[in-house]
């Protein structure tokens, strides 16, 4: 009996390396298309040494038994991503072909879209595939920030980053931990970081023109971090409200 409740981690970690050697296949290409420096093929390794290393012990834990349709089109995302991350690295030495960059990206951007839908339909919804899916959202983001500062100044770094400090924020103040409500602006707001980024890295238009994008960029995700905060902060004070009076009748009564 023990034997048949037994959890077996097999096939789903057969299709992170699966997705690991696609993303090697990958950069095998792009590597051969370009020529790519040992920069690029470092980070483009890594990103997919890590991505393997952390999702499947993220699988491990969560005990699934299936990877779900909707988690393979993130993974084929994440994969593009590490394409992406692969030609950024290189292009501290050499700027990468635009047409091909901009592809990528694209390609990846738009599979941000697909993964959710597939979710939704097949009814594989899952906390592992939420937190993939947006984990592989915010890299994208820090990466495209990283190529987009090169040009435009270490100030749109902060649009990779902000992400990532309210997560370390969050673990000094716990209250920042709470779930938020559903909201479109928030959604509309992420996805626009990523098209936006991608509009000022093509660089097409003008260097103002482009400055003022990537700044249009920083402001929506200030606006919506911020008023994601303010509102935690207040559903915190909320919950916290109500014991002040029983304190305050329990001493006049003592």
């Amino acid at each position: 009996m023990a034997l048949n409740n037994s959890y077996d981690a097999r096939p789903v970690h057969q299709e992170t390396a699966v997705g690991a050697g696609v993303q090697i296949l990958l950069l095998a290409l792009i590597g051969t298309a370009i020529g790519m420096g040992p920069a690029g093929w470092l980070a483009g390794l890594a990103f997919a040494v890590a991505t393997w290393a952390v999702l499947s012990r993220a699988l491990q834990r969560s005990g699934l038994r299936s990877f779900g349709a909707a988690n393979r089109v993130t993974l084929g995302r994440a994969t593009v991503v590490g394409g992406v991350t692969a030609l950024v690295a290189d292009s501290f030495q050499d700027a990468p072909p635009v047409t091909l960059f901009v592809g990528l990206t694209a390609v990846a951007l738009v599979l941000d879209g697909v993964d959710g839908k597939v979710a939704r339909r097949t009814g594989t919804s899952t906390p592992l595939g939420a937190r993939f899916d947006m984990e592989v959202d915010a890299f994208l983001i820090l990466v495209l920030s990283v190529y987009v500062s090169m040009a435009m100044g270490p100030w749109v770094l902060l649009i990779g980053g902000m992400r990532y400090v309210f997560v370390a924020a969050a673990r000094v103040w716990p209250w920042l931990t709470a779930p938020l409500p559903p909201s479109t602006a928030r959604k509309t707001v992420a996805a626009l970081q990523g098209v936006l980024l991608l509009v000022a890295g093509a660089a097409l238009l003008p260097h103002a023109v482009n400055a003022g994008v990537v700044a249009l960029a920083l402001g929506l995700l200030v606006w919506s971090f911020g008023r994601d905060v303010l509102w935690l902060w207040r559903t915190s004070r909320a919950a916290t409200a109500p014991a002040v009076p029983e304190v305050r009748r329990a001493l006049v009564a003592g």
